[in-house]
């Protein structure tokens, strides 16, 4: 068995009276406290600060390619939102464009027709108006298919409110557009007929 250390031997003489006493006390305190306990094994080493680094520079380059490639996903989103959006506001591009021109009965009257691409077997078109003027009761404008030469098909109806202000409408082409075809509108009455030509294909 082990003897502890002795309060004389390491105090010696150097301590007299109420000091002694009291390096006493603290001595006994000592060791009834005992020895410290051992040190874990995992703090017996020092962290290796180099891996440390290393891990933190891996974690900032994973992070800023994250932030790059949100930052690039982000614009393409916009470039693409913008191109659409600054695409005829959205519309289906034309695949054939038709100018028209007012006849004798209206002529501060044009117009455009746009032929769109055909949907399950209908071929939509969008006419674009300004110039004629507003029609009495039960009267209308007609848009005609012609071909060869005379009115074929109805491709739609419309009325106007104002000479000055215009508007577009959606119709639709009953045949598929062949060489040499070409509208017209006409100004029609209630007895269906064809009635007075106000626009020509120019």
């Amino acid at each position: 068995m082990s003897r502890g250390p002795v309060f004389d031997e390491l105090v010696g003489d150097g301590a007299t009276g109420a000091e002694r006493e009291r390096l006493r006390r603290v001595h006994e305190l000592l060791l009834a406290a005992g020895p410290p306990p051992e040190l874990p094994p995992q703090l017996a080493s020092t962290p290796d600060f180099a891996a440390v680094r290393r891990r933190q520079r891996r974690t900032l380059k994973r992070r800023a390619f994250l932030l790059v490639g949100a930052a690039l996903a982000v614009a393409i989103a916009f470039a693409a939102g913008f191109a659409i959006a600054n695409h005829r506001g959205g519309e289906t591009p034309a695949a054939r464009t038709v100018t028209l021109r007012g006849t004798s009965a209206a002529p501060q009257a044009r117009a455009t027709l746009e032929l769109l691409p055909a949907r399950r077997g209908n071929r939509p078109a969008r006419l674009s108006v300004v110039g004629l003027p507003p029609l009495p009761p039960q009267a209308f404008y007609n848009v005609y298919l012609v071909r060869p030469g005379k009115p074929m098909a109805s491709c739609g109806t419309f009325t106007v409110s104002s000479s000055s202000q215009a508007f577009t409408v959606t119709l639709n082409v009953p045949y598929a557009p062949a060489g040499g075809d070409s509208w017209v509108v006409t100004r029609t009455t209630g007895s269906g007929q064809a009635g007075t030509a106000v626009l020509r294909a120019a």
